[in-house]
């Protein structure tokens, strides 16, 4: 069971953006998709999402097209974060996470539904908004808002198969300690059986916190595999044009990159 991308590409007019890209997100594992910008890391998570028209290739949410799974029982098992989520409406930070339940209406009490919607407010650190509009909100509390709707709408074990969450730069408005507290919480949702995958741009961050590292760079996976396998001095100067030293600390779950000067142009 798996998300899987076969031979994905993805074009647009006349160049193509992304692949081929062979991919399989598994449960139980934290994936992080880095590169430099323009890499196609937003690209691949759309494509993944079933959001963009590919040119060639499939892919596959536990063995069965996208577009074959009914709308209702797909939003139970994969739900998606993007970059950016405008809401122009006055709800509050509750009623926000509670759009999460939707795709579960008539499945249980509402009860039940706000139940799920506080312990994903909770585990955003942001239940404290709960009665706040949410156009009142920083940029910071608004992502960890919409990232606690996306978890109450995964929030159900299933009787049979997988959860499977796509993060778009979720810790891209975020202090120091909400973005470790955010990655956390993909890793406890990994551990109760979910899969997640993220795009981000800070490679320590993603060192820290993924099973998974996935490279890309100009539409293409360079690498994929541990950190400490991804994260290697040439292959990043390669593709970030930075020239980096890899640290080991003790009882870190992952090196650190630490730049060391400008390198030559990406190849």
């Amino acid at each position: 069971m798996s998300l899987t991308a076969s031979g994905v590409e993805v074009w647009r007019g006349r160049g193509r953006v992304l692949g081929p890209v062979d991919l399989a997100l598994q449960p139980g594992e934290v994936v992080a998709v880095v590169g430099p910008n323009g890499a196609g890391k937003s690209t691949l998570l759309a494509a993944l999402a079933g959001e963009l028209r590919l040119a060639t290739g499939d892919v596959l949410l536990e063995g069965l097209p996208l577009d074959r799974w009914p709308a209702r029982e797909r939003a139970r098992r994969l739900a998606v974060l993007p970059q950016e989520s405008s809401l122009g409406f006055g709800f509050t930070a509750l009623e926000v996470a509670l759009l999460g339940r939707s795709p579960h209406a008539g499945r249980g009490s509402e009860g039940a539904d706000l139940e799920a919607a506080l312990a994903a407010l909770d585990a955003t650190d942001t239940r404290h908004l709960a009665s706040r509009p949410y156009p009142t909100l920083s940029g910071g509390e608004k992502q960890r808002v919409q990232l606690a709707r996306v978890l109450a709408q995964l929030s159900e074990p299933l009787e049979q198969g997988h959860r499977y969450l796509l993060l778009d730069e979720p810790t891209s408005s975020l202090d120091l300690a909400h973005q470790h507290l955010v990655l956390e919480a993909a890793g406890r949702f990994a551990r109760e059986g979910g899969a997640v995958l993220a795009v981000l741009h800070d490679l320590n961050l993603a060192a820290r916190h993924a099973h998974r590292l996935v490279l890309l760079s100009g539409g293409r996976l360079v690498e994929e595999g541990p950190p400490a396998r991804v994260l290697r001095p040439d292959l990043i100067a390669d593709t970030f044009g930075l020239s980096v030293v890899i640290a080991e600390w003790p009882d870190a779950p992952g090196p650190w990159v630490l730049p060391s000067g400008r390198a030559s142009s990406p190849s």
